[in-house]
Formats: C-alpha cells, sequence, structure tokens
C-alpha cells in the first residue's frame, strides 16, 4: 500500500500553448460578418427588461459560496477543498475530504499525522494509512475488546501491545474485575500525540490500572514470566515497519508460555478482500493454528479500512469463543456499547464462503 497523500481537486484552467489566436490567421473574427448587435435589432437587454441582477437578489456569488473558483491547483486557496487520499491498492484510492492538519511529527519509528474532517471527526494515521477516525473507532474497539472479556469473564491481568491511541485500553478499564492492564507501545510519541488531540480513545490511559511501557512488544513478551496474563490483546499495525515482528511464530508461541491455562490471544487480522492484506492474514492465521489448539476468526464492518471488511483472531488454549461465552453474565454488566452485542458475537463467527476457503 503507498502512502497516502493531500490533494485539491483539478480545475478547468487550461496550459497555454503556441496555437496562434484568430488575429494571427486569416480566420474572420465575430466583429467582421455583419451580424447584428442587440442595439441594431429590437431584442432588449437587461436594464430594458426589469430583469433582475446577481446584485438586485439574493443569489450569493462564488464569494459568498464555498464553491471553488478556477484557481490553479499550484496556488494555496482556503476556497479549494483539501482530500486525504489513501491509495489502498494500485487501483483503489481512499479518500477524506479534511477541514486541517492539525499534528504531524516524524518520530524515530514512523510519521504520526492527525487532521480534522468533516465527515468523520479526528481522522489518525501512521505511515499514511489510517489508524483510526472518530466516526468509526469504536467498531474496532468494541470488537478487540469485549468478544474475548464475554468468554473469559474472570479476567484479571491483561496485556496490550501497540494500542497506543488507547482506544484498547478504554474499553478495557469499563471491567471492573481487571486489577492490572499493561501496556506495550513501542513509539512513545504515538501515545503522547493522542492524548493531546485524540481524547475520546486516550482518556483513560491514566487509569490507576494501567501501567505504559514504551518498549518492544516483542521483546516484552519473550522477558515476561510464564502464565502472567488472562488475556494478550495485540492491537498492532499492518505487518510491516514496526509492527512486522508481531506477526511471527516465535511471538506467538511466546504469547502462549505467557499465557495462563485458560489464556486468550487476541490480534487484528487484516482483511480478507484486497490480495496484499489476505496474504498476511492467511500467513498469520497458520502460525498461530500452528501454537493454539482453538484457533478462530471473527470479522466486523469497519467503513475507513481497506474494503471495509476487518478480521480478528481468536486464540485459546481452552476457551470456545462461541461454546464457552457467557452472554448473561455479560449482559449483567449493563455496558453500554456502540457496536458489539450478545447477538452480534455468535454472529461474527459466521463468515463468508470465501473466507472459509482461505483459512482452509
Amino acid at each position: 500500500m503507498q502512502n497516502a497523500k493531500l490533494t485539491q481537486p483539478p480545475t478547468d484552467q487550461q496550459p497555454t500553448t503556441n496555437k496562434p489566436t484568430t488575429q494571427q490567421t486569416n480566420k474572420p473574427t465575430t466583429q467582421q460578418p455583419n451580424r447584428p448587435t442587440d442595439q441594431q435589432t429590437n431584442r432588449p437587454t437587461d436594464q430594458q427588461t426589469n430583469r433582475p441582477t446577481d446584485q438586485q437578489t439574493n443569489r450569493p456569488t462564488n464569494q459568498q459560496t464555498n464553491k471553488p473558483t478556477n484557481i490553479p491547483t499550484n496556488e494555496r486557496s482556503d476556497e479549494m477543498p483539501l482530500w486525504y487520499n489513501e491509495e489502498q491498492t494500485e487501483g483503489i484510492s481512499f479518500g477524506i475530504k479534511i477541514k486541517e492538519q492539525i499534528f504531524s511529527e516524524v518520530s524515530p519509528y514512523q510519521t504520526i499525522e492527525i487532521y480534522d474532517t468533516y465527515e468523520c471527526g479526528k481522522l489518525f494515521t501512521l505511515d499514511g494509512l489510517v489508524m483510526l477516525t472518530e466516526k468509526d473507532e469504536f467498531i474496532y474497539h468494541d470488537m478487540i475488546v469485549h468478544v474475548p472479556m464475554a468468554v473469559k469473564r474472570d479476567v484479571k491481568n491483561v496485556l496490550v501491545i501497540g494500542g497506543g491511541d488507547g482506544g484498547t485500553v478504554r474499553e478495557l478499564t469499563r471491567y471492573d474485575s481487571i486489577e492490572k492492564i499493561d501496556m506495550v507501545e513501542i513509539d512513545e510519541r504515538v501515545v503522547r500525540a493522542s492524548q493531546e488531540h485524540l481524547p475520546f480513545t486516550a482518556s483513560q490511559l491514566t487509569d490507576n490500572r494501567v501501567n505504559l511501557f514504551f518498549d518492544d512488544g516483542i521483546v516484552y513478551v519473550k522477558n515476561a514470566q510464564h502464565s502472567m496474563y488472562d488475556l494478550i490483546i495485540v492491537d498492532s499495525t499492518d505487518p510491516i515497519g514496526p509492527g512486522e515482528g508481531l506477526f511471527t511464530k516465535e511471538f506467538y508461541d511466546q504469547c502462549y508460555r505467557i499465557l495462563t491455562d485458560d489464556g486468550i490471544l487476541i490480534n487484528q487480522h487484516e482483511s480478507p478482500f484486497y490480495p496484499q492484506f489476505s496474504k498476511e492474514m492467511m500467513r498469520a492465521h497458520n502460525k498461530i493454528k500452528k501454537t493454539f489448539p482453538i484457533s478462530m476468526v471473527y470479522q466486523a464492518h469497519i467503513p475507513t479500512y481497506p474494503s471495509g471488511h476487518w478480521l480478528f483472531g481468536f486464540s485459546s488454549k481452552k476457551l470456545h469463543p462461541l461454546k464457552d461465552v457467557n452472554s448473561k453474565e455479560w449482559e449483567k454488566l449493563n455496558l453500554k456499547t456502540k457496536y458489539y452485542n450478545s447477538d452480534l458475537h455468535i454472529g461474527c463467527f459466521a463468515l463468508p464462503t470465501y473466507v472459509i476457503d482461505m483459512l482452509e
């Protein structure tokens, strides 16, 4: 996937050429024929007909509206709309009209950018790829947290790898039964930028149960104690750059080691729709299946992610996401969610045939 670009729409301005004008050719101009003018005919003018002009009506001009005028694209104008465009494949581009860029920084690991948009609220990107928008982030964070929490109701110790925007931690802190949440994020600047500009996801990073570690998740897991966590959530970027090592067999083996006997591993599983994503999804799933006896995939619709069709992996030593789900106990918590519910928990594991074929 290529990096995103900020673009302005093309204008109607035509390029200059060396084509001769009508004065330089022998072609007659419109003044040469004996074509009568309005004065030579009895055709009334606007002044003679009482036809109102734009000034006499309340009809707005281009200057009074937000319609762009024909300004060259290499000249900045407040009237020209600015678009964030992510090339999801070589032939498909996803665009969001933005108001302004409110944060941009190149950290030691990646380029962090935050925009304010017209339709989606805040937009957060890493290396030009959409991580979340204010409008639909609840879908991703609902599904990565509440699915395992409805299966294992006695979770006390949680490890979150990645998730620097804070959305996963926000949902976890809604469970009083959880005693400790360790979040390991390799890039501290992601966390600090989120705390400053994305309070809707980062608001609970200061919860007393949350411990922030700015470290490599692979190294952290390797050095962690046996059977230390009830739940591990890998809220990582795509398997490129800083997130690449979180999709290896060695990493999954270490996660298995530090989980309790009935512990659960959840990971974002990419999209099955576009080939470059589905290949990574199949590779990751095949590696996890070799480590965990129970390994299943569930899905969600996230509009601003590539294709909108996104998968998550559910892996465990003992617990089955459908056979062991305790919906009645979860519903007693009276947690208000915008996407997840008990019926959806069952339905999200019912995958389309083309995805089932890939996973087999």
